[in-house]
Formats: structure tokens, sequence, C-alpha cells
């Protein structure tokens, strides 16, 4: 063991579950651990955890972009105070704006410090602290808004994902001659516009293809109604909750995905191995997750389809195209687990410890 090793995100599931992967795997190698998150973020099992003020720097008002300047201000005194009584042997950033103060602090107090990065576009916290910092992990082997005077930084190790999910990397993919279980997921809470485009695109299908789908949808509690109605009135086989929390075991039952493109979403995507139709959310910023979903379909694993572009009738061509020759869907599935990195939480573990 060689000194407390301190992690910090911000509180969403992008920037947290890699975290939580890599202290799992530091962990296991006997280190000590704390967690540095907002309020949203989540405790670990068996870990210290210090909720600290964060803020980000992209609200519209002057007033909103004062109040997130003053929350970056507080969080960077209380990491200070924190690092200073702690004093940590390395501190390792995942994104979101919670971690830069954090971050930040430890460069200023002369500690090792790296950055991890979940998306195929350095995220905006990530860009404030990348000169500061030591060493650069990436998910992806080619990353954007990386300036060139910081490439000597930059390590590809992966997208570490939970372990429910890295437990899953060797289930075979479903024998796709009989029903295609097609699941339809974007985000925690769903997406409208899956509730609103692909019903109409299942009944869009010709009847010999809709009766070979099985089809599971996450949708938002104010769509659930309406759309198990529509599937129901045309015998679509289909199971349809708000939050399904058996979501690694359905991940690994499904043939195809229809889903957004965060950074988790696609870490999952290649861990398992499962091909998609990529529907990157519109006001993400920086526009990450079409540069992730262009990543993964350029590697086979899936096909990449704008909102702007997804109609019923558009979604309907690419189901039908798939269903009736489903080795596509075989052969994208195992380009999709080609492109997963199994030991990306081990080859980021080895990447702090050179730091130690």
């Amino acid at each position: 063991m060689s000194g407390l090793i301190l992690l910090t995100a911000g509180g969403t599931g992008g920037h947290v579950f890699p975290a939580e992967a890599l202290a799992a795997e530091l962990g296991r190698r006997g280190h000590a651990l704390a967690f540095v998150t907002d309020r949203r973020g989540a405790s670990f099992s068996g870990i210290d955890s210090y909720p600290i003020a964060g803020g980000g720097l992209a609200g519209k008002g002057l007033g909103q972009k004062a109040r997130s300047v003053a929350g970056l201000a507080k969080g960077y005194f209380q990491a200070r105070s924190l690092i200073k009584r702690l004093r940590p042997a390395a501190v390792i950033g995942f994104g979101g704006y919670a971690s830069v103060p954090a971050v930040l602090a430890a460069s200023q107090a002369g500690i090792p410090t790296a950055l991890h990065e979940q998306n195929a576009v350095l995220g905006r916290a990530n860009r404030l602290l990348a000169g500061r910092v030591s060493k650069i992990a990436t998910a992806y082997a080619v990353v954007g808004k990386i300036k060139e005077s910081w490439r000597h930084k930059v390590k590809l190790t992966g997208m570490p994902v939970r372990p429910a999910i890295l437990a899953l990397r060797d289930s075979s993919y479903p024998d796709a001659s009989g029903k295609i279980s097609i699941l339809v997921t974007g985000g925690s809470q769903g997406a409208r516009v899956f509730s609103d485009v692909v019903p109409d695109a299942i009944l869009a299908l010709p009847a010999e293809h809709r009766a070979k789908i099985k089809l599971t949808q996450q949708c938002r509690p104010e769509d659930l109604e309406r759309v198990r109605t529509l599937y129901a009135r045309h015998g679509v086989d289909a199971d349809l909750k708000s939050f399904f929390d058996d979501m690694p075991a359905r991940l690994a039952a499904a043939h195809l995905l229809i889903c957004r493109c965060g950074a988790s979403t696609m870490g999952e995507l290649a861990a398992i191995g499962r091909p998609a139709i990529l529907v990157p959310y519109l006001h993400a910023i920086d526009d990450h997750q079409t540069a992730n979903a262009s990543a993964f379909a350029a590697a086979g694993g899936g096909w990449l389809m704008k909102q702007g572009d997804m109609t019923p009738n558009s979604l309907a061509a690419q189901l039908s195209t798939l269903l009736a020759a489903p080795d596509r869907l075989t052969q994208a599935a195992k380009a999709a687990h080609d492109a997963g990195v199994p030991d990306a939480a081990g080859q980021l573990a080895d990447l702090v410890e050179g730091l130690v």
C-alpha cells in the first residue's frame, strides 16, 4: 500500500461508474481510497465519501454563471482543506465540474494528478485541468479537443465499467434465428423521442418482421400508458417500464439496442458486445454523443441515426434490413465486443500506481 488515493467525479453515472470500477480494482490491490463528489454523487461501499460544492460554467445568464463560479470557488476551498487533512498520494479526476476543485487543489499542492475522459471529446471540466495534470487516460483512441501540447500525457486505457457489467462479458450473443429481442433505453428516465417514434416504427414493419420482435422499452412515466396501449392494440410483444432494476441482464439478453450514446452506455455495449442503433442526444455538450456513436459505428458495432433523421419510416427501414439479415446483427455484436477493453480498470489502475 502506498498511501491514500483520492478519486473525484461529478455525480452523473458517466463519471461515477468508471470511478467506481477503478475504486474496486485499486481496493483489490490494497490501496486506501476516498471519493470526492457533489451532492448528486453516490457513495461507494466501504469508501469514505466527501461532498463538496461545484457548478458548471454553461449557464445562460450572468447571474447563473456568477453562482456557478461561486460554487466552484467554494468547492476549491473545501477541497484544499480536505486534501491538506487527508494528504493523498494521488488525485484522479473523472470529469464533471465537481472534479475541478479537487484536482486543482491537488495540483497546486504538488500532489500527482491524472484525468480519465470517458467520451470521444475531452469534456469541459477536463479541458480546464488538462494542462495541470500528469496523465490523461482516455476511453477512445481518438479524442477531440485535446491540444497538441497535451498529447504526450495521453494514454488509452479504455472505459472501466461496473463489475456487474464486466461479469457478463463472456455471455454468448443470443441465437438470432428466432425471436429478436430489442431493448430501447434512453438514459435513467428514458427519452420522449423514443416513445414518440419507436411505436410507429414497429407498427410500420411488415407483419412477418413485427411478429419476430420481443420488445423491451424504457419510457418516461407520463408516456407509459400511451405506449403500452398502442402496442397492446396491435399485438406487439412488449415489456415497458420507466425503470428496469435488472438492466445488465436485459442488456445481455438483447440482440439489438436503440439507445442514446452517453459514455456509460457505450462502454457497456462494448464490454458485453451488443450492437445498437445509436441516436445521439441533440443537446449534449460539444455534441460528444455523436462523436461516441461515430467511433462505435466506425468499429462496426452499430448504426448512427441522428435524431433529426429518425422518423418512423427511416427507423422501420433500418429495422427491416436487420431483421431480414440477422447475420448482420451477429457480425456487429462481434465488432462491438472486439471494441471493448475488458481490463480497462486494470490499465487505469496501473497508470495510477505509476504516479505514486
